[in-house]
C-alpha cells in the first residue's frame, strides 16, 4: 500500500506526540517532533521554548513537507520506501536517513553509492533496483541499520539510553514479516 505524504505525516505526529522537554533530549524543547533549532531555522529567527510549545500542528505539517520530504527529495525514492525514510529523516535528520539507506544499498551490492546523504539519480535508481530484488528484506535491513545507529548513539553517550526502548519500538514498526515461502 502506498501512503501519501499526509498519511506519513499523520503517522509521524502519532509517534512524536505533543510538547516535550526531556532533560536528556539533545534536541531540547520539541513539539510534534519539531525541535527548537528546526523551528528557528524554518522561521529564520531565534525561537524560545514557549514558541515551540505554541507551535501549531499545521505549521509542523508544512515544515515536515518542505524540510523532511520534498527538500531532501525523498519523493524521488520508490513509494514503498518513502514512509520509512521519511520517519528516519524526522528522527535522525534527512541527511543521516539517506546515508543509512545508501549504506544498506552498498552493503547489499547495489552500489557503489557515495554516502553523501543526498537523493540524486544514482541513489534513487539503486534504491529501486535494491527494492525490486530484495523486497521486504530491504525494509528489514534498513531497520537493522537504524537500530545499529541507535546503539552507537547510546555507546557514545549513555545518557541517551533512556530513549533506546522507544527508538527501537519506532524502528521496528517498519520491520516486515517474511514468510518461509518468500525465502528462496
Amino acid at each position: 500500500m502506498t501512503l501519501t505524504i499526509d498519511q506519513m505525516i499523520a503517522d509521524v505526529l502519532r509517534r512524536e506526540g505533543g510538547y516535550v522537554n526531556h532533560p536528556n533530549d539533545r534536541g531540547g524543547p520539541t513539539n510534534f517532533g519539531i525541535t527548537q533549532r528546526s523551528l528557528a531555522t524554518w522561521r529564520g529567527q531565534p525561537v524560545s521554548a514557549q514558541d515551540v510549545r505554541q507551535l501549531a500542528q499545521d505549521e509542523a505539517v508544512r515544515i515536515y513537507k518542505a524540510r523532511y520530504f520534498t527538500g531532501p527529495r525523498l519523493h524521488r525514492l520508490p513509494p514503498a520506501l518513502q514512509p520509512q525514510l521519511f520517519d528516519m529523516a524526522v528522527n535522525h535528520g534527512p541527511g543521516r536517513a539517506v546515508k543509512l539507506l545508501q549504506q544498506v544499498i552498498n552493503q547489499a551490492g547495489f552500489g557503489p553509492l557515495e554516502t553523501d546523504g543526498r537523493v540524486g539519480p544514482a541513489t534513487a535508481g539503486a534504491a529501486a533496483r535494491a527494492l525490486d530484488a530484495m523486497g521486504d528484506y530491504l525494509h528489514n535491513a534498513l531497520v537493522d541499520e537504524r537500530l545499529a545507529f541507535y546503539r552507537r548513539i547510546v555507546s557514545r553517550n549513555p545518557s541517551q539510553g533512556v530513549f533506546l526502548k522507544g527508538w527501537t519500538r519506532r524502528a521496528d514498526e517498519f520491520r516486515r514479516r517474511i514468510t518461509n515461502s518468500e525465502v528462496a
